[in-house]
């Protein structure tokens, strides 16, 4: 009997161990292995209706956008509407007339010039416009003796021969005045008082402003010498310099925004009317052109300008600034899955064009995207993430 009572005992303690033993290998107490904790999803997340009030959403569709190419830039006298004022002949300045600044009209005397070249070239001029005078009435002289009957055919071809040389000198006499500065007025008062110029004008060819003077009452000058420079500043031009590397993506007819800082960062508008064919070897740089009206003439020679150049514009994927959230040194967006959930993504993006920036990688066409909010999407997030 009491044989039988010791081996039940022992039979329960037995069973017991092996129910404990049991249950802590039973695969049903390892939550990992049964998957009751559930994975989170860090990069999902779904906002109370509240919250989401202020997101604004908007749908991913191609965009036609035109790069700009920003350059350094430089305004410039248009050369074109310039000119450079010398003598015709070497002698000495007796008189300056024009000062820096002044606006002269076309034909205006801006200095004037004595030379002895000039009293000969005058002095030949009126001895072949009186040997022509004297010719032209020898000449109807001898027709009127040859129907007289008086003289010969040969005779008055003889004469009518000499006119004609005569003529050719004078012509070319005149030819060499206009070449000295003499134009016809003058020329027309020395056959009519038959005195020689002491001094001829130094004129302007166009009306412009005097832009340069480089001569004083006294001087000897030669006609290799500049004297004045004038130009008209109703236009100018705007020189801007492109790295060789991106050159290709500019050409004439672009337009082409211009900003000038002495002037409080107006922007003007311009085309692109000449990219140069080489590349300058110091800067690296090709030198393109835009012409600008000045009517009011505010834009000054050597005013430091910059130049934007809008490219071709060209169909893709855009999002706005507001639309992206970085982390980590990546781009991040937040797409729109319905029932307020928002998945953030990582995107590849180019450079920014305006306040907005091409999508290389990680968008589709057709796709809901947050535009206005993601921000507050993402402290969200990051919240719940720390929870």
């Amino acid at each position: 009997m009491k044989v039988s009572t010791r081996t039940n005992i022992f039979l329960l303690i037995i069973v017991l161990f092996s129910v404990a033993c049991g249950s802590s290998e039973d695969p049903s107490a390892d939550p990992e292995k049964t998957g009751s904790k559930e994975t989170i999803d860090i990069n999902r997340i779904t906002l109370i209706p509240e919250m989401t009030q202020d997101i604004k959403t908007d749908k991913i569709e191609l965009t036609n956008l035109a790069d700009k190419i920003q350059v350094p830039s430089q305004i410039k006298v248009d050369e074109q509407k310039l000119i450079r004022v010398g003598a015709n002949v070497t002698g000495r300045i007796v008189e300056v007339t024009a000062k820096l600044g002044d606006h002269v009209k076309a034909g205006t005397a801006l200095a004037k010039i004595s030379s002895p070249e000039l009293t000969t070239a005058q002095l030949e001029y009126l001895r072949a416009h009186s040997l022509t005078v004297l010719n032209e009435r020898a000449a109807k002289r001898a027709q009127l003796l040859l129907d007289a009957d008086v003289i010969g055919a040969a005779e008055l071809q003889r004469r009518e021969a000499e006119l004609q040389v005569s003529r050719a000198e004078l012509s070319a006499a005149k030819d060499r005045l206009r070449l000295l500065g003499v134009f016809d007025a003058a020329v027309n008062d020395l056959v009519k008082r038959g005195q020689i110029l002491p001094s001829v004008g130094i004129t302007a060819t166009i009306s412009g402003i005097v832009i340069r003077r480089n001569v004083v009452t006294g001087q000897v000058v030669e006609p290799a010498e500049v004297l004045f420079k004038v130009a008209d500043l109703s236009t100018v031009w705007a020189v801007g310099d492109v790295p060789e590397h991106i050159a290709s993506n500019v050409t004439v007819g672009q337009h082409a925004e211009i900003e000038v800082p002495a002037l409080g960062n107006i922007t003007l508008d311009g085309v692109i009317v000449y990219v140069a064919d080489t590349v300058n070897p110091q800067t690296r740089t090709v030198t393109v052109r835009t012409v600008v009206e000045n009517s009011d003439r505010k834009l000054k020679p050597d005013m430091l300008a910059s130049m934007r150049i809008t490219g071709t514009p060209l169909q893709q994927i855009v999002i706005p600034e507001s639309a992206i959230v970085r982390e980590s040194n990546k781009d991040y967006v937040y797409i729109d899955e319905g029932e307020n959930t928002y998945l953030r993504v990582p995107v590849e993006l180019g450079p920014e064009i305006g306040n907005l920036r091409p999508v290389i990688a990680g968008l589709s066409i057709g796709q809901l995207i947050v535009i206005d909010g993601a921000f507050d999407i993402d402290n969200e997030r990051k919240l719940d993430e720390l929870e």
